[in-house]
């Protein structure tokens, strides 16, 4: 009889140890940050240069393309700073 009491109490604290362990494991893994959207990965290409066109032309569409590149950086602050308002900035 007294052993049968001992593997219950067993029993018990392993399900507690468990429990424990369990816990202080999701603890210590810490937040599962979302994925970075697609978009804020890519890099912006130059414009192309073609023979024969205005240097002027190539400009503007060089400069277009850093206001798209400009824009995804500002999109990755933003997504950058929400995250850390939703965890709290620590």
């Amino acid at each position: 009889m007294l052993s049968l009491l001992l593997i219950v109490t067993g029993c018990s604290a392993t399900e507690r140890l468990n429990r424990a362990a369990t816990a202080k494991g999701q603890a210590q893994a810490g937040v599962l940050l979302p994925a970075l959207p697609d978009d804020l990965r890519r890099q912006e290409p130059h414009a192309a240069v073609t023979e024969g066109q205005s240097v002027i032309s190539i400009l503007a569409r060089e400069r277009q393309a850093l206001d798209r590149a400009n824009g995804r950086q500002q999109r990755t602050v933003e997504f950058y700073e929400d995250i850390q308002k939703r965890l709290g900035a620590r």
